[in-house]
């Protein structure tokens, strides 16, 4: 699972680290605490072109062929499962041709502490790059129009809602301690495979899996990060140390 993550670089920032020539004119700033259904950078191939563009995206795909947004409410989809990601029609057609990576700096993740206490307390933690470089979450796109009712002869907004999805996959050793699932990083090396919108025989399903816990930090953080309105760099400062358990694992 990966519900929340942080990004410390501007837009202009992000675009030189992931190599992208064309940017999307919206203002972007640092955040803290992204969370799902708000409109974030994403990384894609551009349709008649191998030049890269960062366009913002919903978080949380709606399919092409949804019927309505509220028919997704229920259902989440801010998170793709490397392991159904052929099989289920939500991803099929998006593994195909639309894949994306979503720039980071680093994503949180909860523990679950055994404190003794009726209400159950969970520790935030921020896991990041030991380099502090930036990374990119393999995601996956879809377009999205309201489609006009049967028997309407009323005019459709040609409007489309883009949205994404990031890739999650069985936990390395680092995340284990935590979780049992995390986010797909991608190797900068393996960015262009990835993000190529040419239809294979043989998609690159072999780049979803984790990545090297040697080269990754987990440090706990604020558990104020859990409320999305609060946002700013004291979400990764840790108020109090932990009883029993290590301020930081490398």
């Amino acid at each position: 699972m990966c519900g929340r993550y942080a990004t410390r670089r501007q837009k202009q920032q992000i675009a030189e680290a992931f190599h992208v020539g064309k940017i999307f004119e919206e203002p972007f700033t640092a955040n803290y605490n992204i969370a799902p259904s708000t409109f974030q950078p994403v990384i894609r191939e551009e349709r008649d072109s191998t030049e890269r563009e960062m366009v913002k995206l919903r978080w949380g795909l709606v399919p092409f062929f949804a019927k309505s947004l509220a028919e997704w409410k229920g259902f989440s989809t801010i998170n793709a499962k490397a392991e159904t990601i052929t099989s289920s029609a939500t991803w099929r057609g998006p593994f195909k041709s639309r894949r994306c990576i979503v720039p980071a700096d680093l994503f949180y993740e909860w523990k679950t502490l055994d404190t003794g206490a009726k209400k159950p307390v969970k520790q935030p933690y921020a896991i990041s790059l030991k380099s502090g470089e930036p990374f990119a979450f393999a995601g996956l796109w879809d377009a999205w129009k309201e489609p006009k009712p049967a028997g309407s002869t009323l005019h459709t907004p040609d409007t489309w809602l883009q949205s994404f999805s990031i890739i999650t996959t069985e936990a390395n050793e680092l995340m284990s301690e935590i979780h049992t699932r995390m986010p797909v990083i991608l190797h900068e090396r393996d960015w262009a495979r990835w993000l190529d919108r040419t239809v294979t025989e043989q998609p690159p399903i072999d780049l979803l899996r984790p990545y090297e816990s040697d080269l990754m930090e987990m440090n706990p953080c604020n558990p104020l990060v859990g409320n999305v309105k609060n946002n700013g760099p004291e979400m990764l400062e840790c108020p109090q140390p932990i009883p029993g358990l290590p301020l930081n694992s490398a």
